[in-house]
């Protein structure tokens, strides 16, 4: 039976809760590694991309939107918000490929994707009171040549609908992929570990 993970003592700079603002189970999988108690809150914001946008800027509006949106319901809090998108070059301009959210979508998106590189952009922003420190994160995914079986039998066998480019490299999407260069293992799957405890310990919580 394996054994519950200790949590860690942390001391914020005023003691205040850590609140995750996202329903993904993915993000909380992630964030639980820490050891911190927090717990999780819907953003409710609209992640409806601007005219012209980058897909950087979009990562990065949507995650101060997001743990702002939190913020004013828990404001003694302290607030990571986070927003990820999949970006491939086409014919010079950058196109934005978010969560398919359907097995045809999911599809179209990976034949797509085949044997280009596609960059995953995440955008994180941290929030207590009047202070916010924020980054953003790009994991370059290089996707090995697919034909429609390969696809069919992949989606079919995970449906990562709820995924940014509709493929999940911590599991049978891994099959997919030629090479992935990232800092951050954990950025691809949606929350960036290694710079968040960064911001998280200098900003007092108490981590090894």
């Amino acid at each position: 039976m394996p054994q519950k993970r200790p949590e860690i003592n942390r001391s914020a700079l005023d003691g205040a809760p850590l609140v995750l603002a996202s329903t993904s189970p993915y993000r909380r999988e992630l964030l639980a590694r820490l050891g911190i108690p927090f717990e999780c809150l819907p953003p409710q914001v609209d992640e409806t991309p601007v005219p012209g946008e980058t897909g950087v800027a979009l990562v990065a509006r949507l995650a101060r939107a997001k743990a702002r949106a939190v913020a004013r319901q828990r404001p003694e809090a302290w607030i990571i918000g986070s927003d990820q998108v999949a970006l491939m070059p086409d014919t010079g301009k950058e196109q934005i490929l978010g969560k398919p959210g359907s097995a045809s979508r999911c599809r179209e998106q990976l034949l797509a994707c085949s044997a280009r590189t596609v960059s995953f952009v995440t955008g994180v922003a941290v929030v207590h009171r009047d202070a916010l420190d924020e980054f953003v994160d790009t994991t370059e995914v290089c996707f090995r040549a697919l034909d429609a079986a390969t696809v069919e039998r992949y989606v079919a066998a995970e449906q990562p609908f709820d995924c940014a480019g509709g493929f999940k490299s911590e599991g049978l999407g891994i099959t997919l992929c030629a090479a992935i260069k990232s800092e951050d293992p954990t950025a691809l799957i949606g929350l960036p570990l290694i710079r968040l405890c960064a911001v998280l310990r200098m900003r007092g919580f108490e981590l090894p």
